[in-house]
């Protein structure tokens, strides 16, 4: 009959007994349609009182089809038949356990079938020693103490057409335009690889590393070296992204190598390390003012833009996977920054900063990632995050200019109109733009295990926070680390979403110390976010 929602294991129908019953272990006879007989039809279907007018297709089981005391009721009886065994092993040939269970039963982990002939006539002497009892005496049955754990295999799962709550009844793209609604609907369909083993096995992930290792080698970004003594090299790993256009189509498959930093030591592999970006708060300033003024929102991408930026440090990096095979017990050492290292984002700042001061910008002091262009009646801004920039401004013919000067000096694509900037995804209405993180916040939900939750109808209970924190001696607490990872990204997913800042302003007041009764917020508010995870903030004319 499918999965079951509230156990682990297949819920099935069995021929024999007219019952459901819940099993992990099911074999799938394909070819086999029992029903599909005529003696099957005409009596023991319509003498069913399970399967009359009943839908196969249900959402979720009705509580009539479900034993919460199954389980303890196996354990039960089978501690019953071991004791009336010991009882009986004098004048009764010994019996097996195993008999009580019926080998034909297709649930045998979950449902008891009738004891046998053996197990009946160990029950009958042991019900002939009860009668010579003394009146009074009751007998009980020992229960087992044991502590049952459920195996790590058998975790939690989402299967989206048993899911109570799924997300067809919360996301809606009917308000989106058919360009807005293709994107949106198609961002979450290509899964991305976490390993290089991994994204070897697709040719479209091979051809995008061959063309970041292509790059690499024009731009002369390192030279194969033997490594000196005393000299220890950092490691690299392969990053993969999809790369999407405005209407939702794949653009390419990007592959980068990325340096491992974190293994560099200050002093010997590097010095300065501050590399300022764009604030959020001028992100929306900026968008807001182009929506009141009408100017048109532009994204452009820099290729391999940590590769401009000239290293001064002597560093050593470690052959990076799909050249190990050229190059035994040799390093490369690095002629120029690259991705990773603590370094690279400070030197491709630097080089930025001195192009567009060449070609007439000057830096805001308000945000230093903000680039004005002022003169004759032309206003241009220009917002600077690493290797995504955002162009606008009054005059189109003027921006047009700025974007051939900057593909003189770099390797620049035109993505053409905002739509996607930072995980936040930027939708162009007639009323003017709404601002969206509804992909961050679907896979925040799936990252957590809460894509089948319940909606909640608010992200906070101010009373349950007062009467249920105070109480230091009581509290349980729970992993740092994923608490503070979970708060870290409601931080961010709060840049588009006001209505969870006073929520996630809570729960990060208690990022070193938190108990299960922050963790219990924490996951409410991500209830919340499961009733509505594409709303917004909406910038209107």
């Amino acid at each position: 009959m499918g999965y079951s929602n509230f156990k682990k294991g297949y819920k099935v129908w069995s021929l024999d007994q007219k019952k459901f019953t819940f099993s992990r272990d099911v074999s799938f006879h394909e070819n086999v349609f029992p029903y599909k007989t005529k003696s099957f039809l005409e009596s023991d279907l319509d003498n069913t009182k399970y399967l009359n007018n009943s839908n196969f297709f249900d959402l979720y089981e009705s509580s009539s089809d479900i034993n919460p005391n199954d389980d303890e009721k196996v354990e039960t009886d089978s501690a019953t038949v071991t004791q009336q065994h010991s009882g009986s092993s004098e004048s009764t040939p010994q019996v097996d356990t195993q008999q009580s269970f019926s080998s034909n039963d297709m649930a045998s982990n979950q449902q008891v079938d009738e004891p046998e002939p053996n197990s009946v006539r160990v029950e009958s002497s042991n019900s002939n020693e009860e009668s010579n009892l003394p009146e009074g005496t009751h007998t009980t049955t020992r229960k087992s103490t044991r502590s049952v754990s459920v195996p790590k295999k058998f975790g939690d799962y989402v299967v989206e057409g048993k899911v109570k709550f799924g997300y067809e009844r919360v996301v809606n793209y009917t308000n989106l335009s058919p360009d807005n609604m293709c994107f949106a609907s198609n961002v979450n369909k290509i899964r991305e690889p976490s390993s290089y083993q991994e994204a070897v096995k697709d040719s479209n992930w091979v051809n995008a590393m061959n063309e970041e290792l292509s790059a690499l080698h024009e731009s002369n970004t390192w030279s194969i070296v033997d490594l000196p003594k005393g000299r220890k090299p950092i490691g690299c790993k392969w990053v993969f992204k999809v790369k999407y256009k405005s209407n939702g189509e794949v653009e390419r498959y990007k592959a980068r190598l990325v340096a491992k930093g974190f293994n560099q030591r200050e002093g010997i592999d590097f010095d300065e390390t501050f590399s300022p970006v764009v604030k959020m708060v001028t992100i929306r300033c900026i968008i807001s003012l182009s929506v009141q003024n009408d100017w048109p929102l532009y994204q452009l991408d820099v290729n391999n833009a940590f590769l401009y930026g000239n290293l001064k440090e002597e560093v050593y990096m470690s052959i990076p996977d799909g050249l190990n095979d050229c190059h035994h017990d040799k390093v490369c050492k690095l002629n120029k920054s690259l991705y990773g290292l603590k370094q690279a984002p400070r030197m491709w700042n630097e080089k930025l900063v001195n192009v567009l001061l060449k070609i007439g910008f000057y830096q805001s002091k308000c945000d230093y990632s903000m680039f004005i262009k002022s003169n004759n009646n032309v206003f241009i801004v220009m917002l600077v995050y690493v290797d995504d920039i955002i162009l606008t401004g009054n005059n189109k013919q003027e921006i047009d200019n700025v974007k051939k000067l900057l593909q003189s000096e770099f390797k620049i694509k035109d993505l053409r109109l905002l739509k996607f900037f930072l995980g936040i995804e930027v939708i162009k209405t007639k009323e003017g733009i709404c601002l969206s993180q509804r992909k961050y916040c679907m896979d925040l939900l799936n990252e957590f295990g809460m894509s089948g939750c319940k909606p909640a109808s608010c992200p906070i209970e101010p009373n349950y926070v007062v009467t249920n924190l105070c109480r230091k001696e009581e509290a349980n607490f729970v992993n740092v680390n994923e608490y503070q990872r979970l708060v870290g990204k409601l931080i961010y997913l709060s840049h588009t979403r006001p209505d969870i800042a006073y929520a996630v302003h809570f729960l990060s007041q208690y990022m070193h110390k938190p108990t299960s009764a922050h963790s219990q917020i924490a996951f409410k508010l991500l209830r919340y976010l499961k009733g509505a995870p594409g709303a917004g903030l909406g910038k209107v004319h």
